[in-house]
């Protein structure tokens, strides 16, 4: 059986990207905080309670799977974000945006990495759209995801040989508690103004079924219309 590993999976895009793999036939490892609100169960889908941020004992999770099972997937999806000025922030929100949305993804990289080419695997990393552009009260945030798009794209270059996929997704304003910590979040008022995690998880689906010859190594989801909602 397949075996994929995704963070941030007890909720929003890390959650819809797990059932989907769980429809597909893959056995999901899936990390999060808390998974107490997930009513959701499959004997595939193994909840690790983790704190992904203590890496010694999050790599010893992970060299338990390897042991275990042929990864051949990775997701990594976790990610925080603290909004506003850059001033206004505290040294550890800074510390978690860096360590979570960068550091543990390439962590995770370089843990799995043999596996992956071992299995012919694909990387696949949720960025955000804000990496491509000029993020006002949003600069540490989209800095960490410049820093993840860059260096999937780096890592591509430097494994494409071997047959493994990398890709990042860069979605825009997302249905899901991600913007619990911001003062505003997308405009739920009508589906033209928010991507459904759904969406993302399809597209993850999509990347799945390209033949073996084929790489997509961009994508960007945008919703038709912008407008958000301040809290």
């Amino acid at each position: 059986m397949k075996t994929a590993i995704v963070t941030g999976a007890s909720s929003g895009i890390g959650f819809e990207i797990s059932k989907m793999l769980l429809s597909m036939g893959y056995k999901v490892y899936g990390f999060g905080r808390d998974f107490s609100k997930v009513d959701f169960y499959d004997s595939n889908f193994v909840q690790e309670v983790c704190d992904i941020t203590e890496v010694n004992a999050f790599v010893k999770i992970i060299d338990k799977i390897k042991k275990e099972n042929q990864v051949c997937l990775l997701v990594n999806n976790a990610g925080v974000g603290y909004f506003g000025p850059h001033e206004e922030l505290n040294p550890e929100k800074i510390h978690s945006m860096v360590s979570t949305n960068l550091e543990i993804p390439m962590v995770l990289c370089n843990v799995l990495l043999r596996d992956l080419k071992k299995n012919k695997g694909i990387i696949i990393n949720i960025s955000s759209v804000t990496a491509k552009y000029i993020s006002t009260y949003g600069c540490t945030y989209a800095a960490t995801k410049a820093g993840l798009t860059h260096f999937s794209e780096s890592l591509f270059s430097e494994i494409r040989k071997t047959g493994v996929k990398v890709v990042s997704i860069h979605p825009d304003m997302t249905k899901s508690n991600f913007y619990r910590n911001a003062n505003f979040s997308e405009d739920d008022s009508d589906s033209d103004f928010y991507v459904d995690s759904q969406v993302i998880a399809d597209i993850v689906k999509s990347i799945l079924m390209q033949d073996s010859n084929i790489a997509v190594t961009d994508i960007t989801i945008r919703p038709q219309k912008h407008r958000i909602r301040r809290k």
